[in-house]
């Protein structure tokens, strides 16, 4: 099961005029407090803009011991999904925001990699909640009864989803061949006659070269907790937007410890890149077909980001089942569980039916009445 983490004392900002809690409010670069309304600016005082991270130094380290790089966290983990759920120190009993599954704070700790950098939520709660009741009211086939639950269910739970960008130079040397296609005439017999037909042919020839590519903030999810293509369906994320890690912009938010360590990150990061040369190396051999024998790529200058990026998370429980809902915190694309209604399907089936035949008995119809008029 996933270890997941907790949010740490300093991510609470007490309000200094009653002394509530104060939350970041999206889309700003305040904090607010909902009791009183009285706002603060963050503390930007020492933040350090993000940046890459030696990779080579961090696994031949292992960053375990004490400094700068790491940070003691709160662990607790869901189980039921395994996702990461975020605990005050105060708070000892919460709800998973991934599957709605009551979640009890555990004592341990945990030591991680701190993160370097974070997009600040941009939307706010109700945006995020309009967007997504939107796209469920572009479902047709979903359930009337959990479309309104969840317009009128309860607010979404704003997470901080980590992530891992990396950096590397590429050098890469390939033999494979290239083909370039040509046409023959040839006669051949078809129903006892002679008939002529085009029939294509590749002529193949070696090729050998060298592909270069630099790549830029490849992203890599480093959570367990949602389906790959949810996250995916999120993209496209402005990293050059980028903010310093700031504990401020986590106040009255939730945030995820990484589940995927750094060298499996790299792995994963590794077969994109492998994906996109193997790509560059077709379009260098050109021609009409490609065959690629091999492929020898060096790598060099690999750099690292742990990162934290904006999500809204919504978990409906309908008659027994879970759907979940992720909105980009900054776009407000929406991605998701898609719930089919039965009787919804079947009454379009039906509607179906009954629309075919009726455009069967016109056509009948019709043609009956051209017969007539012919006599």
């Amino acid at each position: 099961m996933d270890e997941v983490a907790t949010v740490h004392d300093d991510h609470r900002f007490p309000c200094g005029t009653c002394g509530a809690d104060m939350r970041y409010a999206p889309g700003t670069r305040r904090l607010i407090c909902d009791h009183c309304g009285a706002t603060e600016p963050l503390d930007t005082a020492g933040a350090m803009p993000p940046r890459e991270q030696d990779f080579a130094r961090a696994i031949a380290t292992g960053l375990h011991a004490d400094g700068a790089e790491t940070e003691e966290i709160r662990v607790s983990h869901c189980p039921n999904c395994g996702a990461t759920v975020e605990f005050h120190a105060t708070l000892h009993a919460s709800e998973c925001p991934y599957c709605a599954t009551p979640v009890v704070a555990d004592t341990g700790g945990h030591r991680q990699i701190k993160p370097h950098g974070l997009l600040p939520f941009a939307l706010d709660e109700k945006t995020a909640h309009a967007a997504m009741s939107d796209w469920l009211g572009q479902l047709w086939f979903a359930p009337n009864g959990l479309r309104a639950y969840a317009r009128k269910g309860r607010r979404l739970s704003g997470v901080y989803v980590p992530y891992w960008t990396f950096d590397a130079d590429t050098q890469s040397g390939y033999r494979g061949e290239r083909g370039d296609d040509y046409y023959v005439t040839k006669t051949i017999r078809r129903n006892g006659e002679n008939v002529q037909v085009r029939q294509r042919k590749t002529r193949w020839r070696s090729k050998s070269g060298r592909v270069s590519r630099f790549f830029d903030d490849v992203l890599i999810l480093a959570s367990h907790a949602l389906p790959r293509k949810y996250t995916e369906g999120l993209e496209p994320w402005d990293l050059s937007a980028l903010e310093p890690y700031l504990p401020d912009y986590l106040a009255g938010f939730r945030s995820e410890a990484y589940a995927v360590r750094l060298d499996e990150g790299y792995a994963g990061a590794r077969e994109y890149m492998d994906r996109v040369i193997r790509r560059d190396v077709k379009f260098d051999i050109g021609g009409d077909r490609q065959r690629i024998h091999d492929i020898d790529t060096k790598v060099r200058d690999v750099t690292y980001k742990h990162i934290l990026l904006p999500v809204w998370m919504a978990a409906y429980k309908y008659r027994g089942r879970t759907y979940r809902f992720v909105v980009n915190g900054r776009t407000g694309r929406v991605q998701g569980e898609r719930p089919f209604s039965a009787w919804k399907i079947a009454f379009a089936v039906l509607l179906g039916v009954i629309v075919a035949a009726g455009v069967g008995y016109a056509i009948a119809l019709n043609e009956q009445g051209a017969f007539t008029s012919a006599y």
